[in-house]
């Protein structure tokens, strides 16, 4: 119980170590921030982002956000840079260095080799006074009162801070570069918001064995046709002539309304006007429709206005 309370002490400790960080990080936003954003929405280069040790692996991050958000960059490693990657660095390109203390030596052995290449150089770092904040042509302030760490050593709120400067980097070229959500799905192929944005209504929909069934058969055969056809619905008509939908909330309904259930037709059960879809359609868009709607189908149509499937979604 001791070390329960300790370790939910000790966390809160640090939660509060990064609201003040937050706060610190809001005020010191300003001229220099709008100054890197204006020039990285202009360059037509790679942006190219660079750190040593913990700043390294904030770096990848920041420079993965920005490819996957409509800002192509590239992580160079400081000491593979000295060593021939420089090459990937492009005249007039901007270069982020990451260094808190502003005097990581991989960092400061790059600055003469980059200058030749008059590249703009941000600095991200928490000492103004530092060797990297006197070479940069634009400095991002990312200074902490005080590390989380109880020792005040480990990066904590530090690289914290950096993550956020790196995410607001990114949200704001987005706003800029009015990147949208078929855009985000071209970066992430793999991924099932991707392949919902880049997928059409008749990549997903059911188009075999649709259980469709006369406006005039009975309950009981109605019941038959929506059990076959395994997707809680029957469709009342013909592929090319559509009467009505009918589904398991319009059974139940019918039950505890009408007093004569068995003597029903499927007619007096349809629902006469069903969301429809195109196969066409954007799948995702198909699916913000259904839960505005809050329903779980739409019955798909081709050009000529047949049905030609059913889509679903479950949640």
């Amino acid at each position: 119980m001791v070390i329960k309370m300790k370790a939910i002490e000790t966390a809160l400790s640090l939660t509060q170590a990064y609201k003040l960080g937050i706060e610190r990080f809001e005020k010191m936003l300003g001229d220099e921030f709008s100054k890197a954003i204006e020039l990285m929405n202009k360059t037509n280069e790679h942006i190219i982002i660079c750190g040593m040790g913990k700043s390294g692996l904030v770096g990848r991050k920041i420079s993965s956000t920005l490819a996957s958000t409509g800002t192509p960059s590239i992580f160079l490693h400081p000491a593979e840079a000295i060593h021939g990657d420089l090459g990937k660095v492009q005249k007039k390109s901007i270069v982020l260095l990451i260094s808190y203390s502003g005097e990581t030596e991989e960092i400061i052995a790059l600055i003469p080799a980059l200058k030749r290449l008059n590249v703009t150089i941000v600095a991200l770092t928490g000492v103004k006074d530092s060797t990297l904040a006197s070479k940069a042509n634009i400095i991002l302030d990312t200074s902490v009162d005080r590390e989380a760490c109880p020792l005040n050593l480990a990066p904590t709120t530090s690289t914290m801070i950096t993550m956020v400067l790196g995410d607001a980097l990114a949200v704001s070229l987005m706003e800029l570069k009015n990147f949208k959500q078929e855009d985000f799905a071209l970066t992430h192929p793999g991924g099932s918001l991707g392949k919902r944005l880049l997928s059409s209504v008749r990549d997903e929909m059911k188009q075999t064995n649709l259980p469709f069934i006369y406006h005039d058969a009975g309950v009981q055969d109605v019941l038959v046709k929506m059990t076959e056809g395994r997707l809680g619905l029957a469709l009342v008509g013909t592929k090319e002539i559509l009467n009505g939908v009918i589904t398991d909330g319009d059974i139940r309904r019918a039950l505890i309304d009408k007093s004569n259930f068995s003597q029903l037709k499927a007619e007096d059960l349809m629902n006469k006007n069903p969301l429809t879809a195109l196969e066409t359609d954007n799948l995702q868009l198909a699916e913000n429709r259904m839960r505005e709607a809050k329903v779980q189908c739409l019955i798909v149509k081709n050009k000529i206005n047949e049905v030609v499937g059913v889509i679903q979604i479950f949640e």
